[in-house]
């Protein structure tokens, strides 16, 4: 797992986590410890190729839109 604590104290106004794909989301129980937002989205690996690069785009570019970052 990421030091994500650490990240927390190194950058304050963190608000959120974005998750990409399975692997990172089985953390969300350490990753929700942190009181942040937590969004999972899905995989951009190409073993994940049910989900089109417009479709992936389009789940990133909402994620952060919802955390003010366009």
């Amino acid at each position: 797992l990421n030091d994500l604590a650490s990240l927390t104290r190194i950058a304050p106004g963190l608000r959120a986590i974005v998750q990409n794909g399975g692997e990172s989301a089985r953390a969300v129980g350490h990753t929700r410890a942190l009181g942040l937002a937590v969004t999972r989205l899905p995989s951009t690996s190409p073993a994940n190729a049910s989900w089109s690069s417009e479709r992936n785009l389009g789940a990133w570019r909402a994620a952060f839109e919802d955390h003010g970052i366009e």
